[in-house]
């Protein structure tokens, strides 16, 4: 029987505690190729922000990292970790998202471990795969390093997985965390009752992924059965392409639901006055009118327009701002600055892009 990897156990407290971890974007010049200053930049600005970590080679930094044509998955994965090193913070999770078939997402994972990441986020899109296909991969994947699961929405590819499949997920031994982001509350609710139902809901940790409700995953109780008996479930925090935008705002969001899951009314008022403004922020950022056409596109362009990025290149040339996304991501800024960090960046940018 194979070691079950363990986190670092300050990243561990981190994860377990509750944390916001960006989902790290793509810095490319005009050329779509790396632009290395800007996308040290920007991690350099997640640390800051207050960040709990990172995620990093996950679907906000592009799966066509991976194409033989553009090779940069290990770059990319090298800089956010050389950037994190320097920071030498042991509370900072580092995780690495890992796709494809058994054996691809195998490797990666050991060229992750390689490069010091603490867990991966193993992405459900496979083609052609079954339920059975996917445990046996996460199986796998679990035996290089802790793993999270992830459920993608259908939108972009993502399979309907229901709770019995997130109930055998959960039994796999290393896995310490979950990404729930289908977009669609019954299939949260789905994910949850399959974690709790697994046995092992203490030992793992719920990150809310749906960025089109973000206050209301973290707000919610979950009222559930577990084998020990009814408990009490809760998001402790968020795996977001959003929250690569706005990340202090995201801090203190978090920090907010924490108080308010502790008995704190005023937090919790305050954070139900936000959350349909966060939603319609969301809206603008990911394009859900254009069938998320423009969903990189726009995170990269609220970090243009705040002069983290240069512009919205994507590797895949046919993805990029729909029509009238640019306006609206300014309309949202302007509507809402409590949620964005335009001074905090406009302070710091120049050090962080030295």
């Amino acid at each position: 029987m194979p070691a079950i990897p363990a986190l670092r156990p300050a990243a561990a407290e981190t994860l377990s505690t509750g944390a916001v971890i960006p989902a790290h974007p793509l810095a490319l010049t005009a050329q779509r190729t790396l632009d290395e200053r800007r996308q040290r930049a920007l991690t350099r600005y997640y640390i800051a922000a207050g960040a709990g970590g990172v995620a990093v080679g996950v679907h906000t930094t592009q799966f066509e990292i991976r194409d033989p044509e553009h090779a940069l998955f290990e770059p990319v994965l090298a800089l956010a970790a050389e950037e994190l090193d320097a920071r030498a913070d042991e509370r900072l999770v580092r995780v690495a998202g890992v796709s494809g078939g058994t054996a691809q997402a195998v490797a990666e994972a050991e060229l992750a471990r390689s490069l010091g990441y603490d867990a991966v986020l193993v992405s459900p899109r496979v083609p052609g795969a079954d339920d059975a296909q996917l445990l046996d991969r996460a199986r796998a994947v679990g035996e290089v390093l802790p793993i999270i699961g992830f459920y993608l929405q259908e939108a972009i590819g993502g399979p309907v997985l229901d709770r019995a499949f997130w109930r055998a997920f959960a039994q796999i031994p290393s896995v310490v965390a979950v990404k729930s982001a289908p977009f669609d509350r019954y299939r949260t609710l789905e994910l949850v009752r399959g974690v709790a139902e697994s046995g092992r809901a203490d030992d793992i940790a719920l990150y809310t992924g749906n960025d089109d409700a973000i206050v209301s995953d973290l707000l919610a109780e979950f009222h559930v059965e577990s084998p020990q008996g009814p408990r009490t479930m809760r998001f402790v925090g968020g795996l977001l392409g959003q929250w690569a935008v706005g990340t202090r705002a995201a801090v203190r969001m978090l920090e907010a639901a924490h108080r308010a899951a502790a008995g704190d009314v005023q937090a919790y008022r305050d954070l139900g006055a936000v959350s349909a403004d966060m939603v319609d922020v969301n809206q603008a950022v990911f394009d859900p009118g254009n069938d998320f056409h423009g969903v990189i596109a726009g995170v990269h362009e609220v970090l243009r327009q705040q002069g983290l990025l240069e512009g919205v290149w994507c590797l895949d040339p046919a993805e990029g701002l729909s029509p009238g996304q640019s306006e609206e991501i300014a309309r949202v800024r302007l509507a809402y600055p409590a949620l964005h960090d335009d001074a905090f960046i406009a302070e710091h940018r120049d050090a962080w892009l030295s």
